[in-house]
């Protein structure tokens, strides 16, 4: 258990997207499971949906980045008067 509270922390965004990609894939097979698919469509399905679970913690990610770097100009500015 510590050892995935370890990697949590030392990775946010690959555990946001794991945790993500569980909750999307969940409730896809919930939604879709009366609808029919082959295999291979689910398969797709699957994967789509959890490379757009990527996609949405990456573009979540930009706010983070941008507030370092207005933190990191901040110190600059006060390091510099």
């Amino acid at each position: 258990m510590e050892a995935i509270k370890k990697f949590a922390g030392d990775h946010p965004q690959i555990t946001s997207w794991v945790v993500l990609a569980i909750g999307m894939v969940i409730i896809l097979a919930w939604s879709a499971s009366d609808v029919g698919f082959t295999g291979s469509q689910w398969v797709a399905l699957v994967i789509t949906t959890i490379l757009l679970a990527g996609a949405c913690v990456w573009i979540i990610g930009w706010e983070d980045d941008e507030d370092e770097e207005l933190q990191e100009q901040d110190e600059v500015a006060v390091s510099q008067e």
